[in-house]
């Protein structure tokens, strides 16, 4: 028996298609996955192909549908002609080594089929995906021109496909559009992936992590609550302003009327009241306070924070909707909410937010802000929670008032209340429940 030549140039050809499937796929893949941000940043830096890929990605229904054409027609010419070119010579030659010769052109149509599929699932899909998902932007600044010049080409072709596929979106009541969006959780798991990967050096992550959590707070969660502020009495006489500004760690305190701290009227600075005392003065602190301005304790933090940054006095004062005073909210307390507390803050001989005890046990300060007790021990806050520390998780939790020994379990952690203030949580003890 004499085999005729095998057909290698209808192999390299297969092959071909083979590899622009892979072309097609890894556009695709490339143009969809790449972030705009950083597409936008190669257009304006003269990339045209960026500017093609952004515009592209602006509407996929279009894109996508060409990419489609492109797959859907090399996926059948590799088909049909991988199992008419090749089917019969391989099939010929199974049989030259002893098949019997119905056996070996079914085979010989299988083999080919499956090689082919091999390489397209391969060469064709996987390989040049991966390949996008490593260097999205670059590619997709590469294919984009391509890619929309044959969108062009087939436009006809791709309006009926864009418009078929919106009909069926139209009858589910599906939006086509897109949106790009990215949560505060998302964006904190990029930053804790930048880290791992040594981009964020780990202090400038936790910065950046407390600046997204600043930006989500109200100042209700940031403020320093009206229990533990230091304030002076609009009425004091110089002793009684003496003493309280020896007794004091702050610079700045809040002026209360009628000696209720409830009616805040002003905030008068230790440095005006020195410098009255030193020209030989009367220190009255009527005359010596300064406006606060007041805001809603629902007010976002960071609008506040522009507030603070154009105030006479870095002071604000916080009231509830009924107009009752709640704290006040200084740029300390926004630094202490992205970097944490700083020691030198700390009133002598209290104690620290978090203690790590001997046993492994944690213990907490009921003050402590909640967000840091989340990220402390890596668990998950509710977004639309109403509380702001961790008195208040365990409030939200328990729905009642706790005393001493009461425990619970909350996301792998026993918490339980050690320390009662009065009313008020002081230190909670938590334990690790091992799994």
């Amino acid at each position: 028996m004499i085999l005729s030549p095998f057909p290698w140039l209808d192999a390299a050809i297969i092959f071909g298609l083979t590899l622009l499937n892979g072309i097609f796929a890894m556009s695709e893949l490339a143009i969809v996955s790449a972030r705009t941000s950083k597409l936008q940043a190669m257009a304006d830096n003269g990339s045209r192909g960026a500017r093609r890929a952004i515009k592209l990605a602006s509407d996929p229904g279009k894109f996508l549908s060409t990419v489609q054409i492109g797959i859907t027609l090399i996926a059948i010419l590799t088909g049909a002609y991988s199992g008419a070119s090749l089917g019969g010579p391989v099939g010929d030659r199974l049989h030259y080594l002893g098949i019997e010769q119905g056996l070996a052109q079914t085979a010989g149509f299988a083999v080919v089929i499956g090689i082919s599929t091999y390489l397209s699932v391969v060469v064709g899909e996987l390989v040049p995906k991966q390949f996008a998902l490593r260097a999205a932007e670059p590619i997709a600044a590469i294919m984009a021109p391509f890619m929309y010049f044959l969108a062009r080409v087939a436009a006809p072709i791709v309006w009926i496909l864009d418009q078929s596929s919106a009909i069926i979106f139209k009858i589910l009541r599906l939006n086509r559009g897109t949106k790009e969006t990215l949560s505060a959780e998302e964006l904190r798991i990029v930053f804790a992936e930048a880290t791992n990967a040594g981009i964020i050096e780990e202090h400038e992550q936790k910065v950046i992590a407390g600046v997204v959590r600043l930006a989500d707070r109200p100042v209700r969660e940031v403020m320093t609550p009206r229990t533990e502020i230091d304030w002076i009495s609009a009425n004091a006489d110089a002793e009684t302003i003496a003493q309280r500004l020896v007794g004091s760690m702050h610079t700045r305190l809040p002026v209360a009327e009628d000696g209720n701290v409830d009616n805040i009227v002003g905030v008068v600075q230790a440095r005006d009241i020195m410098t009255a005392l030193l020209k030989g003065e009367v220190a009255n602190v009527q005359n010596l306070m300064r406006h606060a301005q007041i805001v809603p304790d629902q007010m976002d933090a960071m609008d506040a924070l522009e507030i603070l940054r154009s105030a006479d006095v870095p002071m604000l004062l916080v009231h509830d909707e009924y107009g009752h005073f709640e704290g006040i909210v200084t740029p300390n307390d926004l630094l202490s909410a992205i970097a944490g507390e700083f020691a030198s803050d700390q009133e002598q001989g209290s104690a620290p937010n978090v203690v790590t005890l001997a046993d492994g046990s944690v213990l907490l300060s009921g003050a402590m802000n909640a967000d840091q007790m989340a990220e402390y021990l890596e668990i998950t806050l509710s977004e639309d929670r109403d509380y702001a520390t961790v008195a208040g998780h365990v409030l939200n939790i328990m729905r009642r008032m706790p005393q001493e020994g009461d425990s619970f379990v909350d996301q792998g952690w026993q918490f339980e209340i050690v320390d009662m203030d009065g009313r008020k949580i002081d230190k909670l003890r938590l334990t690790k429940i091992e799994r």
